[in-house]
């Protein structure tokens, strides 16, 4: 059974111009009947699938903390009778932006037993902040960071994106050193990718839309992967760095290919074999619990050959790469026996390296990890 559990809360006090999550303003939605709703969604699927001791539970969004104190602790309490009743060693985190924090909900969250925060920072250039449609600044960034180590948050993650319009890789760099200057545990940096259905998308098929050039991007990653490890944060997935011991336990258990539930609307999970899809629309979400059914809008059986390609893709995400032994545990079989093709191929590419006992990137690999991951699907 799961040992991971994400929620996810589509509400946001603005929509930013990057995002494709499922997401809706949550000024006059229902977000306390889909709240009830999503407890009715754990119960129905705790029932079919009774869970065992849970490691990591992660609340995302859409932004939880748009969530008011009321309807935080609503969904707080759910949290705790039905997924960690009597467990203390869970690693909790919650996604927060910065412009929502007050003290008295950073005090909430650690009364109930959250210990790892996710800030949205993506940026301390105020200019860039507002050009991608976020709603805090630099310094208010500063100020919920600060405020929630002095409340005793001590495993805090910041989200940053690069390769923003109009960024440059000065101004990057700045980014960076600011970040540092926080004392946090965890960093996520990703490439701005422009998805469909966003702000973005639009204004890049309107000419509209100043992005730096693919050598600039790879500049930046190369700076970003320097200045972590010069800073003392590991890089142990391709955009992930932590300090010792404090890598995202959640985001492993994607990685590793293991199961989780996913609860909420739009989200998806991982239990028994099937991955789960719920339907994205509120009102579609809330009907089908309202009739007691579960709101999957798809469920599809894993078959061993699409385990076996996953293993691979995400596996190869992680700097530690794909275990030939535990590969072998898990699938009968070895690695070179059904990709002894791709591998050859990379090899001479150069953007994967062998050993006795992994498979993983090379440093040029990272750069071209979507390349290598399409090898193996």
């Amino acid at each position: 059974m799961p040992k991971a559990a994400y929620l996810h809360i589509p509400f946001c006090n603005q929509i930013c111009h990057y995002c494709d999550f499922n997401k809706v303003f949550i000024h006059r939605q229902p977000v306390d009947e889909y709240l009830d709703c999503m407890e009715k969604e754990i119960i129905y699927t705790l029932k079919k699938h009774p869970r065992s001791t849970m490691e990591t539970i992660f609340v995302g969004g859409g932004t939880p903390t748009a969530l008011n104190d009321k309807q935080l602790n609503r969904l707080l309490t759910s949290i705790h009778t039905h997924l960690m009743p009597n467990s203390s060693e869970v690693e909790y985190t919650f996604e927060a932006n910065p412009d929502d924090m007050t003290r008295e909900k950073l005090v909430l969250l650690k009364d109930a037993g959250v210990n790892r925060l996710s800030f949205g920072v993506q940026s301390f250039n105020d200019e860039l902040l507002k050009k991608i449609g976020r709603s805090h600044s630099a310094k208010q960034a500063h100020r919920a960071i600060e405020m929630a180590q002095d409340v005793g948050f001590h495993n805090i993650n910041v989200d940053l994106i690069y390769s923003l319009p109009d960024q440059t890789i000065p101004d990057f760099m700045h980014t960076l050193l600011e970040a540092f200057s926080l004392g946090i545990q965890h960093f996520s940096a990703y490439s701005l990718i422009i998805e469909p259905k966003t702000v973005f998308y639009t204004l890049m098929n309107k000419n509209r839309l100043p992005l730096p050039s693919q050598e600039d991007e790879a500049t930046m990653y190369e700076i970003l992967m320097e200045q972590m490890e010069r800073h003392g944060y590991h890089q142990y997935e391709i955009s992930n760095f932590a300090k010792a011991g404090l890598e995202s336990k959640h985001n492993l258990t994607y990685w590793n290919n293991e199961e989780y539930y996913g609860f909420g609307a739009g989200s998806h999970g991982y239990v028994n074999g099937h991955r789960n899809a719920n339907y994205g629309p509120l009102k579609k979400y809330m009907a089908k619990l309202a009739d007691g059914e579960l709101p999957y809008i798809e469920s599809h059986k894993v078959t061993k050959e699409e385990a076996i390609q996953e293993e691979m893709f995400l596996g190869l995400r992680r700097m530690s790469g794909v275990n030939k032994m535990e590969f072998r545990q898990k699938y009968g079989m070895d690695i070179q026996e059904i990709f002894s093709a791709q591998i050859k191929l990379l090899l001479a590419q150069k953007l994967i390296e062998e050993t006795d006992s992994v498979i993983r990137l090379t440093h040029q690999g990272k750069f071209l990890g979507n390349e290598v991951f399409q090898r193996f699907i």
